[in-house]
């Protein structure tokens, strides 16, 4: 059990927290959610014991272990893959690293096999010996095959390394386990796993997540941050969302008899306080009166951006003919004889492991790259507007907001731009900022800005969701499913491919899978998992 009492964190004079009181009891998974800068990595550092509360603590119980998910990708260049997942278990580590130096001496005394004896005691009661298999385990469920297990975590790429540190969080059943946004950089199917692992994990989870679809899945229960509080909700976020709007309701119900009722007693005192024969009636609401308490409705700090993507122009029935593209990047061919044809109705979410076949795919549709061979073909009704995965390029200059957008809009009006950057919380002289000093988040508003006031009629998203909160992903989900056009999207978030896509596209060993369907449907289909299992016994073939 993990219980924090009494814990605030103030920076100055203000305060990010005050006076939490909060239990974690095992057998549950906790969510935590709030607004950006609301302090959710910050209420897991204090947790882990990383960052020193201004008041208050937090306690476990007695020889329980905690694991943290870090995200130092560069903290073990030269550690072997195993080791590193190992690691997450360090008494685990220490006992075979003593073991071994015990065993490696040549004048091995009676008192150095007695200690032998307590480690030996002490490694199988740890599960020592079934230690490589389990991370073995670990990494091959979140995607890392075994073939880089024996390497060093410098020969891996950003997002290997990503499920190598999330592995070393995992292993050896720790008694409470903190993971801050576990699912970044995870795909699809290794997210898949992830929810699986939790759901069957017995101890208690207390996780980060802008991921609605993974709070949902994992969750008993939620841990709001807002008004610089932390609320517990029984269950996962839709019941948190449908419970936090019930309570708003009723306070404002609440409130709003409360003044119906003052203002009856103030007409009635303001009436009959100079009557004699009503003086003491009078009196008795004066009373009454002092004793109304109208709740203070703070403001959340939750803001949502209004996204609604509009087209100039209705799309024709030819969209896009694609014809034998492939294309090799850095001797990898990433795109092998692809053809597919687009129709007017449709969101096409490409899913799947390879992120760089469906990056090179949309670059090459937007003209940033040359297929090795074959060609496309965009419809003479077709506008295009293109979200990249990296959009640093666009950021570097030192134009302000509003100066950027407005050269990138069609309508040449300050006023029509702050319009739009209004949408996007972009209020007042946030318009002013320049782009060289914005954050994550305010670069993809920007972006999708910039995609709204395009008014085209083709999307083309890749990982939008990357640096985004919940409240702004989930209006960008609302944006995508009332799009009347075309969208080409990649992302991780389930929810949107779930409920945005009407058609599946999945790139393995450079060939494409092309399926009509919903993205649950397409997990749940006996024949997409037959194909994907030929396309990878292809891959190995050509390996």
């Amino acid at each position: 059990m993990l219980t924090v009492s009494n814990v605030s964190l103030r920076f100055g004079k203000s305060a990010l927290f005050e006076d939490v009181n909060v239990k974690f009891i095992p057998g549950e998974c906790y969510g935590v959610i709030g607004a950006n800068g609301a302090g959710k990595s910050t209420f897991l550092r204090i947790l882990s014991g990383e960052l020193e509360p201004t008041t208050g603590e937090v306690t476990k119980g007695p020889g329980e272990r905690l694991s943290f998910l870090k995200q130092d990708h560069f903290q073990y260049e030269d550690v072997r893959v195993l080791d590193v997942v190992m690691l997450g278990n360090p008494r685990l580590v220490e006992i075979m690293k003593e073991k071994d130096a015990l065993y490696a001496k040549e004048d091995f005394s009676d008192e150095d096999g007695i200690r032998a004896s307590e480690l030996e005691a002490e490694f199988a009661q740890m599960n020592g010996w079934e230690a490589e298999s389990d991370a073995a385990n670990l990494l091959n469920g979140l995607g890392v095959d075994t073939e880089y297990h024996e390497k060093l975590m410098k020969e891996l790429s950003g997002p290997l390394r990503v499920k190598v540190l999330l592995a070393q969080a995992l292993f050896g059943n720790p008694d409470i386990l903190l993971l801050d946004e576990p699912t970044n950089h995870l795909d699809l199917a290794a997210i898949d796993w992830l929810e699986e692992f939790l759901i069957g994990f017995e101890n208690t989870v207390i996780v980060v997540s802008h991921d609605r679809y993974f709070l949902n899945k994992v969750c008993t229960q939620i841990a709001d941050i807002d008004y610089g509080k932390i609320q517990l909700y029984a269950g996962n976020y839709d019941f948190w969302y449908e419970s936090s709007q019930l309570m708003i309701r009723q306070m404002k119900e609440a409130n709003k008899k409360k003044e119906e009722k003052i203002k009856e007693l103030q007409e009635f005192i303001r009436r009959f306080s100079a009557n004699a024969s009503k003086s003491k009636q009078a009196t008795s609401r004066k009373r009454a009166l002092e004793k109304i308490q109208i709740e203070e409705m703070r403001p959340s700090s939750r803001k949502y951006p209004y996204i609604d993507f509009r087209p100039d122009r209705e799309i024709g029935n030819d969209v896009l003919e694609v014809h034998h593209l492939s294309k090799t990047v850095n001797g990898v061919k990433v795109l092998d004889d692809i053809s597919f044809t687009l129709n007017h109705d449709d969101k096409v979410a490409f899913v799947g492991a390879d992120e760089l076949a469906k990056t090179t795919l949309f670059q090459i549709l937007m003209g940033e790259m040359e297929p090795d061979e074959g060609s496309y073909k965009w419809g003479v009704t077709t506008s295009q507007a293109y979200f990249p995965k990296d959009s640093t390029k666009e950021f570097q200059s030192d134009y302000t907001i509003t100066e950027w957008l407005t050269g990138c809009s069609p309508i040449k009006d300050v006023t029509y731009v702050r319009g739009f950057l209004g949408r996007m919380l972009f209020a007042g002289d946030d318009g002013m900022k320049h782009l060289n000093v914005l954050s994550g988040g305010e670069r993809v508003r920007c972006m999708l800005s910039k995609m709204m006031i395009s008014g085209a009629n083709v999307l083309i998203f890749d990982e939008p969701t990357n640096h985004l909160d919940m409240e702004s992903i989930t209006a960008l989900n609302t944006g995508m499913v009332k799009f009347p056009g075309v969208i080409l999207f990649a992302s991780r978030d389930h929810q949107i491919v779930q409920t945005t896509a009407n058609r599946i596209m999945e790139f393995i060993g450079g060939k494409m899978i092309d399926k009509i369907t919903t993205y649950d449907e397409y997990l749940a289909s006996d024949e997409m998992a037959m194909k994907r299992q030929v396309y990878n016994q292809i891959q190995a073939e050509d390996n």
